[in-house]
């Protein structure tokens, strides 16, 4: 073949090789979001435009009036944003709800569970069960210290022998080449309560290793039955792990328990400020309620439930210590989570007496005739023990504190919602309406935040945290989740008295390019992915 010859072919092919790509480039999009207000999620005001999605991708923003699309959503008068990345979901029922409706219908694109210590062990067989049934939206997930800490040392309240440590860190060192994204730990709960920071801090610095971040339930969120431990020293103890583990922190559904204790927030605030500039690399996340959900143990001390349910039901034979536990229940329901009202505690979930479900510890001693006292209370929550537990929402936060860590320039919007359906108990209202609360309630009745500002804490804030680029943001080449609503009209529907109701004013969600919410419906899709840390 001549030189000229092999020419002309190498330009032929460069030519049909432009050709092919134009074709491309031209071909008509899977998705078209015509004339909405796009946010991109980094806090800048949004743009009027158009957004094209070709397979799971953002391929074009901008005008593109003269765009054809397999399906085009007419979002004029809307808002267009990322999809919302949720840092604390309990996805305990993931594997039963795996279409994740309370969720996606909020918006959000993204949840991270595993919060609180919490969590499944081992994780990447959990993981390929979850991909193999097909997620409503992507999930990833933490390890959990109380996970790693009881298959290693059951309930037992002391410090872990040189050979435990090492198989702890074992655990979380599996757990984060599985593709877990960090370390959690419930500190309030148990195991973790009896962990010292040496401990926590030898187990963060094995997710620092593999580039993860540690979120923590802190050791205390009130004024604390044990005397120099509260909020304040809760805060300075995820501090101090997260410098001396040199691993990125958050502080998870920070709030202020407890009326003794209302304001405080102005100095944890100041404490995350004072860290960072310090080099701590330190954030919030935050749900925008005043009461929060747990089970009824957490008015219990810890001390007597080490060992597990038979050491606590054999103290509670001990006549001084059954005294020494209900004086302790009795201060729980008068200075922290119990309010010093009886009807501030509502139960959620009552597996031996459905009836509860919703009303009041105050409700329940009425029912049994007898006075609504902390003592009495301490009693009740003691046969609630005895019968199997329960959970519970307790109204002890304060709305001044709630609306000063929302405006805290690093604190990310997520849930700690559980995923339901209508009919499971008598769910926290933040299970359902988390995200379009804030944008409902804190942005355009009462102007906390702008709506870009709540958008960024929705989206690139905790995307970044997770070291997620291709998501948490609406930008070309990114991963198309995004999100479209109505800031007019976008509001939670649920409440304390009727918690299933599903938001209004979020007509679609997209994930990975599929509409997953469609014109305000569920669509019989399964577009969401496990996401695995590096992978």
């Amino acid at each position: 073949m001549t030189t000229t010859s092999t020419g002309r072919l190498r330009l032929a092919a460069v030519l049909l090789a432009s050709s092919l790509a134009a074709c491309v480039e031209s071909a008509p999009y899977d998705l078209l979001i015509r004339g909405g207000t796009v946010y991109d999620g980094s806090g800048a005001p949004g743009v009027e435009a158009d957004v094209a999605i070709r397979g799971d991708r953002v391929v074009a923003i901008g005008d593109l009036e003269d765009g054809v699309a397999a399906r085009t959503i007419d979002a004029t008068g809307l808002s267009v944003a990322p999809g919302f990345v949720d840092l604390h979901t309990h996805l305990d029922p993931l594997l039963r709800l795996p279409a994740a409706e309370s969720h996606l219908r909020q918006g959000v694109t993204t949840a991270v569970g595993a919060p609180d210590g919490g969590g499944p062990l081992p994780l990447a067989p959990y993981l390929d069960e979850a991909e193999a049934l097909g997620m409503g939206m992507n999930v990833a997930f933490l390890v959990g210290h109380n996970s790693v800490r009881r298959a290693v040392m059951n309930l037992e309240d002391r410090a872990p022998t040189p050979s435990e440590l090492d198989e702890m860190s074992g655990l979380v060192a599996q757990a984060m080449g599985e593709g877990a994204f960090g370390i959690s730990t419930g500190l309030k709960y148990l195991p973790g309560a009896f962990s010292t920071v040496d401990e926590v801090v030898a187990l963060s610095r094995v997710a620092a290793d593999s580039g993860g971040f540690y979120t923590s339930h802190l050791r205390e969120e009130g004024i604390g039955r044990t005397p120099g431990l509260s909020l304040v020293e809760g805060v300075a103890e995820a501090l101090e792990i997260g410098r001396r583990a040199d691993i990125p922190v958050v502080l998870t559904h920070h709030k202020v328990v407890g009326q003794p204790l209302w304001g405080r927030s102005a100095t944890t605030l100041a404490m995350v400020d004072s860290a960072r500039a310090a080099g701590t690399d330190v954030m919030i996340d935050q749900y925008p309620y005043t009461a929060t959900f747990t089970g009824i143990s957490i008015l219990v001390p810890a001390w007597a439930q080490a060992g597990g349910d038979e050491a606590f039901l054999e103290r509670l034979e001990d006549p001084a210590m059954a005294d020494s536990i209900l004086t302790d229940i009795e201060w729980a329901l008068v200075n922290d989570r119990g309010g010093n009202d009886l009807s501030r505690v509502q139960f959620a979930r009552v597996e031996w007496d459905s009836s509860l479900e919703g009303r009041t510890l105050r409700d329940w001693a009425e029912r049994e005739g007898v006075e609504p006292t902390p003592r009495n209370g301490a009693r009740l929550v003691v046969e609630a023990m005895r019968r199997g537990g329960a959970s519970a929402i307790y109204h002890a936060l304060d709305e001044g504190d709630v609306e000063a860590i929302l405006r805290h320039p690093w604190t990310a919007v997520a849930s700690d919602g559980r995923l339901t359906q209508p009919g499971e108990g008598h769910p926290h209202p933040r299970w359902y309406g988390t995200f379009p609360r804030v944008l409902g309630r804190y942005v355009r009745e009462r102007g906390v935040l702008s709506l870009e500002e709540a958008i960024r804490k929705m989206t690139r804030l905790p995307a970044d945290r997770m070291g997620l680029t291709e998501r948490g943001r609406l930008a070309e080449g990114a991963f198309a989740d995004v999100v479209v609503f109505d800031p007019a009209t976008v509001l939670d529907e649920s409440t304390f008295q009727e918690p299933h109701a599903y938001p209004t004013g979020i007509p679609w969600v997209v994930v990975n390019g599929q509409i997953a919410v469609d014109d305000g419906a569920l669509a019989p899709v399964r577009a969401g992915r496990v996401l695995r840390r590096g992978g």
